[in-house]
């Protein structure tokens, strides 16, 4: 009997697929319950987020700004016994100058970059995740204080007095209380970017600012004085969790659908808006506070004043800093489009932590070959003598610097091959 042929069968074509949308970066794309309004969807699965370069533009440019403010600054006299080192921005109107210290910017890149590192461990404990920036942070830190101990004892047998070595090693590690400040932050941020998530950015920052008043009217009122040092962390919260904001903002809105990867995010009118209103809040808050508190006009410790503003830091710190933020993140376009050209940038956000940490060794070095091996006397500041010199000063204290940097890299890389020199508030 013949065979009946068939026809082959062809299999079934599948079911259309709906494609799902991507979810807001932190967050896994499935249901997790109703959120509220105003609050940040919830972190879930890790991402790699892109470069960020208007946190790089902020972090080169507060960088530049603490060296070169310090610089300015010094002031020391020699009389063949005792260094005198003093505050050239005392004088007369200087003190306006201090309204361009950068602390702000430096905690907001810090803060910006610890999102960035939380998006790739999301669930990393705080306590790990500052531990690792601590090992990063460890290597530099160890080089400048064994060369600065072994100064101590080589300089003296050298001819170098014994007193003025003793001054400037006292000076030199000052700068340290940044970095112990923003380890502190750096473990409070996975816990800081919950209350993000659950309460939203604008409630959070609005309590983050009060605290730093509530601690301010306690310490100067006479009935409850309590101490100022929970400024330290409180003040340099406020710009940190606006790092924070930035950076969730940004990865929400490169995960959006109709996102392109390398087009940076732009703020709309509205957004503008609202931070140029921010900025002025926040600087009418500062101008109000100094006119009627017991604060000095100067925003950094000054010569001859009871209070500083840094020392711990006050309520008009926070005031500056909220405007000092919102001023950047209007600049947020322009400042991307430099960090993006500019070698500097680049340069800079390679070496930060080295130049923060080496700038004061480099300026008291130059200081030093001027007073004591040429036998000069250092200008009176602000006098024509003075200006005329800074040219000079600025150009051997940046040579200094940038050896000085240079040698200490190579040592930080022998002492952690396996690990990239760290930058101050920098992302891994």
């Amino acid at each position: 009997m013949p065979t009946v042929q068939h026809a082959p069968t062809r299999p079934a074509p599948p079911a259309p697929v709906r494609p799902r949308p991507l979810a807001p970066a932190g967050t896994s794309g499935r249901p997790s319950g109703p959120s509220r309004p105003g609050t940040l969807a919830r972190p879930a699965a890790p991402v790699r987020p892109a470069r960020d370069p208007f946190v790089d533009g902020v972090r080169a440019l507060g960088t530049v700004l603490v060296v070169a403010l310090h610089w300015l600054m010094v002031e020391a006299t020699w009389d063949g016994a005792d260094l005198v080192v003093g505050n050239a921005l005392g004088h007369g109107w200087a003190w306006l100058l201090t309204w361009l210290q950068p602390l702000p910017l430096l905690f907001f890149a810090a803060g910006a970059a610890a999102r960035y590192d939380l998006a790739r461990n999301p669930r990393e404990p705080g306590w790990r995740f500052a531990g690792t920036r601590l090992l990063r942070m460890a290597p530099p830190v160890v080089v400048l204080a064994v060369v600065w101990v072994g100064l101590t004892a080589l300089l003296p047998a050298a001819g170098v007095p014994e007193g003025a070595v003793d001054r400037v090693a006292r000076i030199v590690p000052q700068p340290l209380w940044f970095l112990a400040v923003q380890l502190g932050l750096l473990a409070l941020a996975p816990t800081l970017l919950r209350a993000l998530h659950r309460w939203g950015g604008a409630r959070v920052l609005l309590v983050a600012a009060a605290l730093p008043v509530v601690v301010d009217l306690l310490r100067f009122s006479d009935e409850l004085p309590v101490p100022g040092a929970p400024n330290v962390l409180l003040v340099w919260a406020v710009p940190f969790l606006g790092g924070l904001l930035h950076a969730e903002h940004r990865l929400r809105a490169q995960r959006h659908p109709s996102a392109h990867p390398g087009r940076p995010v732009r703020a709309t009118g509205a957004e503008r808006g609202a931070l140029a209103a921010l900025a002025g809040t926040g600087l009418a808050a500062t101008v109000l506070l100094l006119a009627v508190g017991p604060y000095p006009v100067s925003l950094i410790g000054m010569p001859g004043d009871t209070i500083s503003n840094l020392a711990p830091p006050t309520a008009p710190v926070v005031g500056f800093a909220v405007a000092q933020v919102a001023l950047a993140l209007l600049a947020r376009d322009a400042l991307g489009r430099w960090a993006t050209r500019s070698r500097l940038v680049r340069w800079v956000g390679a070496r930060s932590m080295g130049l923060y940490l080496w700038h004061l060794t480099a300026m008291f070095a130059v200081a030093g070959v001027v007073l004591l091996a040429a036998g000069r006397v250092l200008p009176e500041p602000w006098t024509w003598d003075w200006w005329t010199s800074r040219p000079a000063y600025l150009g051997a204290a940046a040579v200094v610097l940038v050896g000085l940097v240079a040698l200490a890299t190579r040592v930080e890389r022998w002492l952690a091959p396996a690990r990239r020199p760290a930058r101050v508030g920098a992302p891994s």
